[in-house]
């Protein structure tokens, strides 16, 4: 069976930046093995798989590992990918996931994604976390599937050489999240996921669903700039709105091609 792939680069207008995902439209659902199998094979930090239902559109994400309930970059990815190589004639999809509905919005040269807002409860970090990441946190906060970690500057957040193997001894959590104020966005972070075959995931839009209420409400403004410091980068526009974010970006094509499975 030959079925279409692409590869995007997301939350970036140039190429080899931001973050790679794989995209790979479907008639009809591939066994979970069989999906897991060509993420593994892709070795990116997501494959993203869709399928129409009805007006809508399904999809489900996955690591070089495992599935994963909400992804950003992939997401971003694959409404490029409808947009501008599958002829999707609307402005809105609207796609059915493990995180319930999603939706992405072409408007003004960007692709805005509408998320659920994580919620977030004080912790003290597990102590695998605090020698893995090798940072003393001002604040430690627990989200639905990851950690979050406040730091004091954005040249903490750049000087972090994560011991991978103690961080990914935390098995209850999907990563942590490292975050601070930035110098010339209004936040910066990193984010490490060992747990889920990725140690340092390049753009992370999920993390923003954390990142963006703690930052609105400790700036008080509701848009926010980020940028995410890992060796590749990114740029997203995020805003607060309540019990749901919206991040906005861009993305390139790479790569279009087929595959046998």
């Amino acid at each position: 069976m030959k079925l279409k792939l692409y590869q995007v680069d997301a939350f970036t207008d140039q190429l080899f930046r931001g973050n790679p995902a794989a995209v790979c439209p479907l008639e009809h659902w591939l066994s979970d093995e069989k999906m897991q199998a060509i993420a593994a094979e892709n070795n990116l930090a997501e494959t993203a798989f869709y399928l129409p239902e009805g007006e809508d559109f399904h999809l489900r994400w996955f690591t070089p590992t495992t599935e994963v309930v909400l992804c950003g970059h992939a997401t971003l990815a694959t409404a490029h990918v409808m947009f501008t190589l599958e002829d999707y004639p609307l402005d809105t999809i609207r796609f059915h996931t493990k995180s319930g509905l999603l939706t992405v919005v072409k408007e003004k040269g960007q692709l805005t994604l509408n998320f659920p807002a994580d919620e977030i409860t004080p912790v003290e970090l597990p102590q695998e976390v605090v020698e893995g990441l090798g940072v003393k946190p001002l604040e430690a906060y627990r989200g639905k599937t990851d950690f979050m970690v406040v730091v004091a500057s954005q040249a903490e957040v750049e000087r972090l050489r994560p011991d991978y193997r103690v961080l990914a001894a935390r098995q209850e959590v999907r990563g942590t999240i490292v975050t601070a104020p930035g110098e010339e966005v209004d936040f910066v972070s990193r984010c490490f996921f060992p747990q889920s075959g990725i140690d340092e995931d390049p753009v992370t839009g999920s993390a923003h669903t954390t990142l963006t209420p703690y930052w609105a409400q400790r700036l008080g403004k509701q848009q926010l700039t980020a940028k995410q410091l890992s060796r590749r980068t990114g740029l997203l526009h995020c805003t607060h709105l309540g019990d749901r974010v919206a991040i906005s970006g861009q993305a390139v094509t790479y790569l279009k091609g087929d595959i046998e499975v």
